[in-house]
């Protein structure tokens, strides 16, 4: 149970932030508008922030609306969290795609949209999947969020139950570190998976 909590939160978590934040970073890259500049550079000082310094607010928020206890809560808390650098790292990516290229799919009748979704989708997979894995390591490794928002034990994480299994005057080690092995196996997995585009993805756009 804890396993899938941490799977579902984590997997929805990085597929929305990716999502925004592709969109986002497409627009801050290549759409022409008013304050686009000032808007990037109000969103960098974002990624420096520490999470536990918003804790305090984003309980208030969380309680006011009654999503404490709640998975949804620690999936709109952690993709708030991720946008920064997903934009960040995208829009770089983005901004180094060729214009003609662009230009030449306006000429063939493309919307924006559709521009994007298929002559700018295609061609971002390193970066795509650079912050999809970043972004999971994020989500399935993260403890205070998840231990503040999730106090029901239906709806724990992995990481979170983990803390469960020690008390103040026991530590049941082997089951202790069973489970800690349960935990790395899947961002083992993810990391493998993509590690050929992590340096790709991050090199990306750096020319630029």
């Amino acid at each position: 149970r804890l396993f899938l909590n941490s799977a579902v939160i984590s997997m929805s978590s990085v597929v929305a932030a990716t999502a925004l934040g592709a969109l986002a970073a497409f627009a801050l890259a290549k759409l022409r508008f008013r304050g686009r500049e000032l808007l990037f550079r109000l969103m960098l000082p974002l990624m420096v922030i520490p999470p536990v310094v918003l804790l305090v607010p984003q309980y208030k928020m969380m309680s006011a609306i009654g999503l404490v206890g709640s998975p949804l809560s620690v999936i709109v808390i952690y993709v708030g969290i991720m946008l920064p650098f997903t934009v960040y790292l995208l829009r770089n990516f983005f901004a180094a795609l060729p214009d003609e290229l662009l230009e030449a799919a306006l000429l063939d009748g493309c919307g924006t949209f559709t521009m994007f979704w298929r002559v700018v989708l295609p061609l971002s997979g390193p970066a795509l999947m650079t912050a999809g894995v970043v972004n999971f390591v994020f989500a399935w490794n993260e403890l205070l969020i998840a231990l503040v928002f999730l106090q029901n034990e239906t709806s724990r994480t992995l990481v979170v139950g983990l803390t469960v299994f020690q008390s103040r005057f026991s530590l049941d080690v082997p089951v202790l570190m069973a489970g800690l092995t349960i935990a790395t196996i899947p961002v083992l997995l993810v990391y493998l998976f993509g590690q050929r585009f992590l340096v790709r993805g991050l090199l990306a756009g750096s020319g630029k």
